[in-house]
Parts: C-alpha cells; sequence; structure tokens
C-alpha cells in the first residue's frame, strides 16, 4: 500500500501532479474504453479520500488489486460528472462523514448537492408518468427522461397496471436513460401538441371493450393484451401473446392478434 505521500506526490511547483493520485491502474481498458478525464477524477477521489480517511481509507482495501478494481467501478458509475461537481461531493462527505462512501452513497451525495442533470429521482418520475399517461402527447415533462422512461414502458401500462408490477419496468428504463444522459446523450424533448395520442387510446378502448365483452376484469384484460402495446411482428410480441394464451387457454378464449382492422 502506498502512503499518503506517495499518493498525493507534488510537482516542483507544489501542485498535484496531472494525474492527482497513485498511479495504480482505474482497470482493464480493454474490457470498456474509459476516457482519460474520468481516470483522472477517480484518481482524484481516491486520493483526497486516503488524505480525509486515513487509516480507515487503507482498512477498505487489502491489496492494490483491490483499489485498482474499485477505481474501474467508480469510474464506470461516474461518467457526465464535472471536476467542479465531483470535489464538491468529496468536501460535503469530508464534513458529514466519518468513513469513506460506498459508491451509491457518493453519488446519492452527487445528486443532492447537484440535481443530477435536472431529472427527479424515480418515485417522482413514476408518479409524473402515471399521472399524465392519458395526455403524455401534450403535458410539460418535468424533463425529457420521464416521458421516454413512460414512453418505453407503455403508456396503458401505467395507466392500468398496479405499480408492483409496472413500476420495477420502469425504474429499469428510468435508470437506462438517466445513465446515457449523465454520459453526456441529449435526449429529444417532447413537444406538446393539442390532441393526444389517439393510437394509444384506441388500443385502451380496444382492451376495455374486449375485456368486458369476454367478461374479464380490466386488469387481467390490460394483463392478457399487453403484447399489443409492442411492435407488430417482432419477437417480444410473440413472446408476450404466446404467454398470456397459456392464461387464455383455461377459459377457453382465444386472444387477438391486432386491435385495429
Amino acid at each position: 500500500m502506498k502512503t499518503p505521500a506517495e499518493i498525493l506526490a507534488r510537482s516542483e511547483n507544489g501542485l498535484p501532479q496531472q494525474s492527482w493520485t497513485s498511479k495504480t491502474p482505474t482497470g482493464d481498458d480493454n474490457a470498456r474504453e474509459l476516457s482519460v478525464e474520468v481516470k483522472t477524477f477517480v484518481n482524484m477521489i481516491f486520493a483526497r479520500f486516503m488524505a480525509i480517511y486515513g487509516h480507515k481509507f487503507k482498512s477498505c482495501f487489502e491489496t492494490q488489486d483491490e483499489i485498482r478494481i474499485a477505481k474501474r467501478e467508480w469510474a464506470l458509475s461516474l461518467g457526465g460528472y464535472t471536476e467542479n461537481e465531483l470535489v464538491a461531493a468529496i468536501d460535503y462527505c469530508k464534513e458529514n462523514s466519518a468513513w469513506m462512501p460506498t459508491i451509491s452513497e457518493f453519488i446519492k451525495v452527487l445528486r443532492n448537492l447537484t440535481g443530477d442533470f435536472g431529472l427527479p429521482i424515480a418515485k417522482h418520475a413514476y408518479e409524473e408518468a402515471c399521472n399524465f399517461s392519458e395526455s403524455a402527447s401534450h403535458h410539460e415533462w418535468t424533463h425529457p427522461a420521464v416521458y421516454h422512461a413512460g414512453k418505453a414502458t407503455g403508456w396503458f401500462r401505467l395507466r392500468t397496471e398496479d405499480a408492483v408490477d409496472v413500476y420495477p419496468d420502469f425504474r429499469y428504463n428510468y435508470d437506462v436513460i438517466c445513465r446515457r444522459i449523465r454520459s453526456g446523450e441529449r435526449l429529444d424533448n417532447p413537444v406538446p401538441v393539442a390532441l393526444p395520442d389517439k393510437s394509444d387510446d384506441s388500443l385502451f378502448s380496444f382492451i376495455q371493450s374486449w375485456g368486458a365483452e369476454h367478461q374479464l376484469k380490466p386488469e387481467v384484460a390490460s394483463k392478457w393484451l399487453f403484447y399489443l402495446t409492442k411492435p407488430k411482428g417482432s419477437k417480444v410480441r410473440e413472446r408476450f401473446k404466446a404467454l398470456a394464451q397459456v392464461d387464455a387457454n383455461a377459459m377457453g378464449i382465444t386472444l387477438p392478434d391486432d386491435y385495429q382492422s
């Protein structure tokens, strides 16, 4: 284990070296390319944490390999954050935490301090997506990510399914989109229009009427016909339909191929 003096080595002018840190690599670049900037930021974080937490920092890692692996995980998690944001989070940890934070704890600090690119927390994003699922095309969304996560999950599902069933899927879609945004990707901002999306409404009406025709509870009809929200001819649509048909067979019901003539 390097000493704090070795990790925080200074250049001749008294400033930190360009890497700001130990020379322990941040991982195997052959597996996934990491930018020099992100590596430098992670090295800076570890150097400062070693200086702040001393022996407590050392107790977290037994070998140089453990530090290398840990640095890579941090680098994979912190893409998209600026140097100033990371420094502010480090300073917050120094003042409020007796131990070096985990990655998840550090990210929570970042989000609380920076607003996390303006992204609402997942629970609030889900509530907004559900509340405006019937008017998605003309609602002024808090953030484009909420709209895109709702669209990926399915507006009809958000309107009709219980949170225990649909929230995990929304959370997954939202997390994926948030990671893309933190990595610098820009999403198209949905442009509000005067009229709602009629295609989604017609599907909603069809499932309601089809369920009533077959004397099914609304939640059963929406669960069975969920495959209709998937692209025509896609494998995922066929897979969902096949699974639903197994349940429908018990009642002697044949599921429709489509809802539009």
